[in-house]
């Protein structure tokens, strides 16, 4: 079997990229006559049409949606392997990074991180974004640069990933709370009023599933979306607010946090990223200096 030419996956990019020929030989500074042999020597190498014409336009087949984002992949590594390296000026840098990230990280990290980012590089700006939900999209896209959560990376092999810590819940309740003065058993703890955090508003969860395993089930007095709110719930009122301990470690100043009175599992929070971005200097830089801050206490 001959080698491909693999010019050809410039030009696969670009076409399934612009979905139009004439803007892809633009593109890539061809002929349009250049473009249409380039064209049919992939329809003939791939075995497909690629693009089929739909009104006055052209559509991708469903091969070249299958191919549009390992193509994409491929050129961009390829770019990499061949750009000459580039010492990176810490003092020049001018740069905002946005770090799709849920409630307590920023207030937990963000002060350190912001101090070494100001004496390392003062030009550089952090974003940091709420996180609803837990759908990548957002690092796929390239509307952030950096997402913290807890996430299997085998269910998303197109990313890259770093624990950054292991984390467990822990219960918190305000100063001079009932619970601050007694031994916390697991009856006492489920006989309190307590405040579910939940981005689904979802009422029960795992913990609920531990005290199950008790006999025992907590009553939910509300349901909020993050664990900055649960504490700020509690910090007011007599109610309970089960949160991860490292997470909210800032949050949690002035009052009484205790360990869970019946066994939970332990959890990691990792750092993930678009492999576009894993041999940027910069990007590595930063996801570093994260990784350093937050394992600073472990």
């Amino acid at each position: 079997m001959s080698n491909p030419d693999l010019n050809l996956l410039i030009t696969l990019d670009a076409v399934l990229a612009e979905g139009s020929v004439a803007r892809a030989a633009k593109r890539l500074r061809l002929s349009p006559s250049a473009m249409s042999r380039a064209l049919a020597r992939l329809r003939e190498t791939t075995g497909d049409p690629l693009l089929v014409r739909a009104g006055r336009g052209l559509v991708p087949t469903p091969r070249a949606i299958e191919l549009r984002d390992r193509v994409s992949q491929l050129v961009r590594d390829a770019q990499e392997v061949l750009r000459p390296a580039e010492l990176l000026d810490l003092g020049k840098l001018d740069r905002t990074f946005a770090i799709r990230t849920s409630e307590g990280f920023a207030e937990s990290f963000g002060p350190a991180l912001i101090a070494r980012i100001a004496r390392q590089a003062p030009g550089v700006r952090l974003f940091f974004m709420q996180k609803p939900d837990k759908d990548s999209k957002p690092l796929r896209d390239g509307v952030v640069d950096l997402e913290t959560g807890v996430i299997d990376l085998a269910s998303a092999p197109e990313l890259r990933g770093q624990a950054l810590f292991r984390d467990h819940y822990i219960g918190v309740v305000r100063a001079r709370h009932p619970l601050s003065r007694v031994t916390i058993t697991p009856e006492k703890y489920a006989a309190g009023m307590h405040i579910s955090v939940s981005r689904e508003g979802l009422e029960k969860g795992p913990l609920d599933d531990a005290l199950l395993q008790l006999g025992l089930q907590r009553e939910i007095a509300t349901i909020v979306g993050g664990f900055s709110t649960a504490l700020g719930l509690a910090r007011g009122s007599d109610l309970i607010a089960s949160v991860p301990e490292r997470h909210t470690e800032n949050l949690r100043e002035g009052m009484y946090s205790f360990a869970l009175p019946f066994r939970t599992s332990e959890f990691t929070v990792s750092l993930l990223w678009h492999p576009r971005f894993s041999a940027d200097p910069a990007h590595r830089w930063l996801r570093d200096l994260i990784l350093q801050v937050c394992r600073r206490n472990e």
